[in-house]
C-alpha cells in the first residue's frame, strides 16, 4: 500500500494525473494560442499531485480544488491590476488568497502558485485580466476534477472510513 492505496489504485492515480495534466495543459495552450497567448499553469501539476496522490485529503476535495484556485486567481489578478511592484503584489496575493481560502473553507495550497502567477502577470495574463480565472484556471480545475472523479470511481473503498 502506498499512502492508503493499493498498487492498482496507485497506478490508476498516476495514469489519471498524466491524462488530466496533459489534457488540461493541451486545452489551455490550444485555446489561448488562438489568442496568441500560450499558457500552461504550473499550479495544475501541483493540484494533480494532491488530488490523485492524496485523494482523501481535505485539501484535495472538489470545493477546495475549484474554490481555492478561483479565489487565488481573483486575488492575484486584483493585485496585478492594483499594484506596480511585483514583489509586493505577489506577496500580497499569497496572503490575500490564504485569508480568503480560510474564510471560504476552500484551502488548496497550489492556489498559492496560481495567485503568484497571476500577480506577477506578464503580457499573457495582463491581456486576459479576470478572464484568467476562467481560461486557464477554471478550465484546468474542471478537467482535473473530472478525471479525478473517473479515477475515484475505479478505486477501492476509502481506507480512512
Amino acid at each position: 500500500m502506498m499512502y492508503g492505496m493499493s498498487s492498482k489504485e496507485a497506478l490508476l492515480s498516476v495514469g489519471g494525473a498524466f491524462v488530466a495534466t496533459l489534457l488540461a495543459s493541451f486545452l489551455s495552450y490550444t485555446i489561448l494560442e488562438e489568442e496568441h497567448i500560450p499558457m500552461i499553469l504550473a499550479s495544475t501539476g501541483a493540484s494533480a499531485m494532491l488530488i490523485f496522490a492524496l485523494p482523501y485529503s481535505p485539501v484535495s476535495q472538489p470545493w477546495n480544488l475549484i474554490g481555492g484556485h478561483q479565489v487565488s486567481a481573483f486575488v492575484g489578478i486584483s493585485c496585478l491590476l492594483l499594484f506596480d511592484n511585483p514583489l509586493f503584489s505577489s506577496s500580497l496575493a499569497i496572503a490575500g488568497s490564504m485569508m480568503l481560502m480560510h474564510l471560504l473553507r476552500c484551502m488548496h495550497p497550489p492556489g498559492g502558485a496560481t495567485a503568484v502567477t497571476a500577480a506577477l502577470g506578464g503580457l499573457q495574463i495582463e491581456n486576459l485580466e479576470y478572464a484568467f480565472m476562467v481560461i486557464p484556471v477554471f478550465l484546468n480545475g474542471i478537467i482535473l476534477l473530472s478525471i479525478a472523479m473517473a479515477v475515484g470511481s475505479m478505486r477501492e473503498k476509502n481506507p480512512y472510513e
